[in-house]
């Protein structure tokens, strides 16, 4: 018997082990009684943290190696058998070089590398991390996001200062506290109405991106919006297509810089045209489940060749290995029609 299909695996940057230990957060006595014992995940100005060449772990420094208690900009990340994990600014020091690699959308990047270590970036590298440093990489890189963004309380515009060791901010003024913020969004894979998981996907493309890359839809919940609601907008918003049988798939943060991707699949009439928004969507159309699995054989050869997509051939791109769209995709091309 046929069943609906769901996610094969937690979408990589959903992955942690890390306790936050939230009650910690206002215990200074405890976190600086432990620093000497701590590890630190270094972030360089655009987000990039060190992993040995070939490793799956952070390269995480040792704590007391930055002073005999946690400096001001520390951020506590939370707790792993019985270790405190922080993180702090650093960057490549040394005799530095470059070294190719693949990055997000299978695109091939180059990658500061020094005395062995690679600086890498957690949209390309994130998929080849343990679950450990998967968490404390995207959770250190969204409160990296949020402080850039919240340096002046939005109440009364004074500055803002770090309280709460990076999870929380005070204004100079008044005293008004504020914490990290997340911007819901959600992500629907839409197929048609063929048999329970349909034979066909509705893919689409933005403007900017480059010639063959391909993903389902997404946007942001707006004020007053439910989930759902959300869902059936955005897809007639930027498609012009009416879906119906909505069902949640699951989660990832994606902290670029705040979001939470809440996933969704939805059912829709393949026989109605499709109405791309102008200026938004420069394509949308039907991938049938064997081309979208030839994309991915072609993708995890790490050379995309060119697909046959509604009566034509192109290449076709989808998404890196650190988004959900991906996980989604793939257990959708999975299972039985």
């Amino acid at each position: 018997m046929t069943v609906p299909f769901s996610l094969e695996s937690l979408p990589t940057l959903s992955r942690s082990t890390v306790d936050r230990q939230e009650t910690l957060r206002t215990n200074p006595e405890r976190l600086v009684s432990k620093w000497s014992e701590a590890r630190v995940v270094l972030l360089d100005d655009t987000g990039r943290t060190p992993v040995a060449e070939g490793s799956s772990t952070l390269a995480a420094r040792k704590a007391i190696d930055f002073g005999t208690e946690p400096p001001a900009d520390a951020v506590f990340l939370g707790e792993w058998e019985d270790t405190d994990f922080w993180s702090l600014p650093g960057r490549p020091e040394g005799d530095t070089d470059t070294v190719k690699m693949a990055g997000s959308w299978g695109v091939v990047e180059e990658v500061p590398r020094v005395d062995g270590e690679i600086w890498v970036e957690l949209r390309g590298y994130g998929d080849q991390l343990d679950d450990t440093s998967a968490g404390l990489f995207t959770t250190a890189v969204a409160l990296r996001h949020w402080r850039r963004q919240s340096r002046f309380c939005t109440r009364d515009g004074s500055p803002t200062n770090l309280i709460q060791f990076g999870w929380a901010s005070k204004c100079e003024a008044k005293g008004h506290e504020e914490y990290p913020r997340t911007d819901p969004a959600v992500i629907c894979l839409v197929h048609d109405q063929d048999g329970v998981n349909g034979s066909h996907v509705l893919l689409a493309r933005q403007p900017v991106w480059p010639p063959g890359r391909y993903s389902v839809l997404a946007g942001f919940v707006e004020a007053g919006e439910s989930l759902e609601g959300c869902v059936s907008r955005e897809i007639r918003e930027e498609a012009g297509a009416t879906v119906s049988d909505i069902r949640y798939l699951g989660s990832q943060p994606w902290p670029f810089p705040r979001s939470i991707m809440l996933g969704f699949t939805a059912r829709a009439d393949r026989s109605l045209p499709l109405v791309p928004a102008d200026g938004e969507i420069e394509e949308a159309l039907w991938a049938s489940r064997a081309e979208v699995r030839a994309a991915f054989l072609s993708s995890d050869a790490g050379v995309p060749v060119p697909t046959p997509i509604a009566g034509g051939t192109r290449e076709m791109i989808l998404p890196g290995n650190s988004s959900i769209a991906r996980v989604m995709l793939k257990a959708w091309a999975d299972a039985e029609e």
